[in-house]
């Protein structure tokens, strides 16, 4: 089902719809300033299993965890002095941060150097269902086996490639570009994926992509 969002004002009673979706452990597409995400409660195992079966995705493949702001990632990641101050330059953003997990985060979750990827969104959207839900969104991007790893732009190809979905927010067409990730387990920062704002993370820190 899709339901036409404001992009910059969503409508309280839409978040609230979707929220409840997600609360019945049922599994939305929403926008977010990259590409569109495919995502459901964080508490929620047989949706999270839900999301791993409708993209084929490998249990070694990580999920992200999407927070409405910074306060968010302290709960959930472990969070040195300066990697706080490096992250707060850079959110909300397009980037995922890869950190230790805390406790607060489902072992189903983590991979096996018990990590995390975790991002704060701009996208008004996105940022508005965090807060709404309460606990994080689990994030993959909305992309199909069928149409290899470049993701979905469209709502409406989104809504009719996953059946499976509760619901489609549909706030326009999405980005090309997924998010950039940024791994903040070592001594320094690594790019392990260059996506949007790497132009920024470039001019400010130097950081590039790492080599495979």
């Amino acid at each position: 089902m899709r339901i036409e969002i404001n992009p910059e004002h969503p409508e309280p009673r839409k978040i609230a719809r979707a929220v409840e979706a997600l609360r019945r452990g049922e599994c939305i597409a929403y926008p977010t300033d990259t590409v569109y995400g495919l995502g459901c409660a964080m508490t929620e195992k047989r949706a999270v299993d839900q999301l791993y079966d409708m993209k084929r995705m490998k249990r070694e493949q990580a999920l992200a965890l999407l927070v409405p702001d910074l306060s968010g990632i302290a709960r959930f990641a472990v969070v040195q002095d300066s990697h706080y101050r490096f992250i707060k330059h850079l959110v909300p953003g397009p980037y995922v941060f890869i950190l230790e997990a805390t406790r607060e985060v489902p072992k189903l979750l983590m991979m096996k150097r018990k990590t995390i990827g975790i991002r704060v969104p701009e996208h008004p959207v996105a940022a508005a269902l965090a807060r709404e839900l309460g606990e994080p969104i689990i994030s993959t991007t909305a992309s199909h086996p069928n149409d290899g790893p470049e993701a979905l732009q469209d709502p409406d190809d989104i809504d009719a490639r996953f059946p499976q979905l509760a619901m489609v927010l549909d706030a326009g067409f999405g980005e090309i570009h997924p998010s950039t990730v940024i791994d903040l387990t070592g001594a320094e920062p690594v790019v392990s994926r260059a996506g949007a704002g790497i132009e920024r993370l470039e001019k400010l820190y130097g950081l590039k992509v790492r080599d495979p």
